[in-house]
């Protein structure tokens, strides 16, 4: 007879079926540290990868902070972190008494991410699951957050471990998802948008990036990588907003130049942070 496996009471690596404890608690939050309060966290995912979803997280952010806001970017995806480019963040992170101190944008948007805490930028992070679970288990709880409206999470592409880690210890109040259009891209989201729904994670926008190429000379749309799908998508999976972002070379210069910030979506975004401040709201309300 195989011996019974004695509890130790970390539900998120235990796999023993039917567990009582597991079923009456639920998944637990982190703490966080004395010095934050973080009203509400929106999650930025994506069914795979390639799709601009960090510069979704980068814009949405932007737009948050410029409408009055207190904003945050958890950049979660850690092997493969891209937000302090985007942003133009390059000095280290450094830590108080209190805990670890996180870096500003140029507006004032707090980020923490994996790459600046590396001595180079292009060093490899190759780090198995749960090492990468305990460094966000560490933004979360360690850093010196302050009083944040809204932290912008930059999730992994996929559904993997990441997913389920933040979604289950973190308060997570909604989550945007990003896609390009194509069918097999539009396939991949429904995976990501499933989960979240089987966690009880509330679905609050689709954004679609990638949907066109304006001719700068006869101001046509051109779809370079087919019509686009956006609002199919959102009606298929019950998203009750999406937007649309172009493919404009001048957005992927000030990525590169780390001026992210000063991009004009022109409103492209509106629908989804509406959705977004909605949620927040129902949050407060309950």
């Amino acid at each position: 007879m195989a011996e019974e496996e004695e509890c130790t009471h970390e539900c998120g690596s235990c796999g023993v079926a039917g567990c009582g404890d597991r079923e009456d608690a639920g998944p637990s939050t982190f703490p966080t540290n004395a010095r934050t309060n973080i009203k509400h966290v929106i999650g930025v995912v994506s069914g795979k990868g390639g799709v601009g979803k960090s510069l979704v997280t980068s814009l949405l952010a932007s737009q948050m902070q410029k409408k009055g806001f207190s904003v945050g970017i958890l950049d979660a995806d850690v092997t493969g972190p891209s937000i302090p480019k985007t942003f133009g963040i390059t000095n280290p992170l450094t830590a108080d008494a209190d805990g670890i101190v996180p870096a500003q944008t140029a507006s004032g948007i707090k980020v923490v991410s994996v790459n600046l805490m590396l001595p180079k930028d292009d060093i490899p992070v190759a780090w198995r699951g749960p090492v990468v679970s305990g460094i966000i288990k560490q933004f979360w709880g360690e850093v010196s957050w302050g009083d944040i409206d809204y932290l912008f999470v930059d999730m992994p592409p996929g559904t993997s471990d990441v997913f389920l880690t933040v979604f289950q210890s973190l308060p997570v109040d909604g989550i945007v998802t990003v896609s390009a259009p194509q069918e097999l891209v539009a396939m991949i989201v429904g995976k990501a948008v499933n989960l979240a729904h089987d966690l009880k994670v509330p679905v609050v926008g689709l954004v679609e990036n990638m949907a066109y190429f304006k001719c700068d000379e006869c101001g046509k749309d051109h779809h370079i990588f087919g019509e686009p799908q956006g609002e199919a998508v959102a009606k298929r999976y019950d998203i009750p907003s999406f937007a649309t972002l172009p493919i404009d070379p001048s957005f992927a210069r000030l990525v590169d130049e780390g001026k992210v910030e000063e991009y004009d979506v022109a409103g492209a975004l509106d629908p989804v942070i509406e959705q977004v401040e909605i949620c927040a709201k129902a949050k407060d309300a309950e």
